[in-house]
């Protein structure tokens, strides 16, 4: 287990609430208790196009919520996989060089030689420990498969998240599923297994399709994976910022709706912020 310790909230803060403020695809804003996370930075403006390799390239047909600019301090940022629709040159060009990146070790060998001093690997089921009093934040990457194989081979190697949120003299009290940018796997079945429930689950839908071959979920895989994890709720992004995606937010309500998942489902429009209560957690043993 690797630990990341920060600097103490300079201002009082309250354990008791989180937030997520959607900025746009799969960018969104985490903050708790002075600990503030930043996922997936993609912030180049409609009509910017993106390299998705091999020469391939896609447009941007929204803007982001929020210029980078416009972001509080960050501790660290959480990236799933090295995509240009993930991790785009607005972000390479103005990104602090020295926060802390949390990612596949793919992408954090690459991001070293790019000038980011402070990259943090993660393989399958390794777990990071973030500590800035009063909070804890505990990261634990989940297997991911971007596409079918054999294409999955030429595609970077992506992981999703877990998030335990708590303070830090206590057990962690709330439990974040962020799927990254894969297809349902058997793997899905384990993260119940793992941990007694996942409170949130944001889902990477889309339907993202490159040369006709499907490599995010679309609304169907988005239903599945709601039955394999069963989250408590789940914050539908990465569902129409770019024109490979193939299957519309609009899909996957109506998916979600006739699968009985109706109830479970919360959605933000851009700059729009979640606000999550943190339970009172049992204390930590010593």
């Amino acid at each position: 287990m690797t630990e990341l310790r920060l600097p103490a909230a300079q201002a009082d803060v309250d354990p008791g609430r989180a937030s997520i403020q959607f900025v746009g695809n799969a960018t969104v804003v985490l903050r708790y208790a002075g600990l503030t996370v930043l996922t997936d930075p993609s912030f180049v403006h409609a009509g910017d196009h993106v390299h998705l390799g091999y020469g391939l390239r896609t447009k941007r047909l929204l803007d982001p919520a929020l210029e980078l600019e416009d972001l509080p301090p960050l501790d660290l940022v959480l990236l799933s996989h090295l995509h240009g629709d993930h991790f785009d040159q607005a972000a390479e060009a103005r990104l602090d060089r020295d926060v802390p990146i949390v990612t596949t070790p793919h992408a954090a060998r690459r991001l070293a030689r790019r000038g980011f001093r402070r990259t943090i690997a993660l393989r399958p089921w390794e777990r990071l420990t973030v500590l800035k009093p009063p909070a804890r934040l505990a990261i634990t990457a989940t297997p991911g498969r971007h596409g079918p194989r054999p294409a999955a081979w030429l595609l970077p190697p992506v992981m999703g998240s877990v998030l335990e949120l708590g303070p830090i003299t206590a057990r962690p009290a709330l439990r974040l599923w962020i799927s990254g940018d894969t297809l349902v796997t058997d793997t899905l079945h384990e993260l119940p297994r793992r941990w007694a429930g996942i409170d949130l689950a944001l889902l990477h839908l889309g339907g993202t399709r490159v040369l006709g071959v499907l490599v995010t979920m679309d609304a169907a895989q988005g239903v599945e994976a709601l039955r394999r994890v069963q989250p408590r709720r789940a914050l539908p992004i990465h569902t129409d910022d770019y024109d490979v995606f193939t299957s519309s937010l609009d899909d996957f309500l109506e998916a979600a709706r006739a699968a009985g998942f109706g109830d479970r489902i919360v959605t933000l429009a851009r700059g729009e912020r979640l606000d999550l209560e943190v339970p009172a957690p049992q204390r930590a043993r010593p």
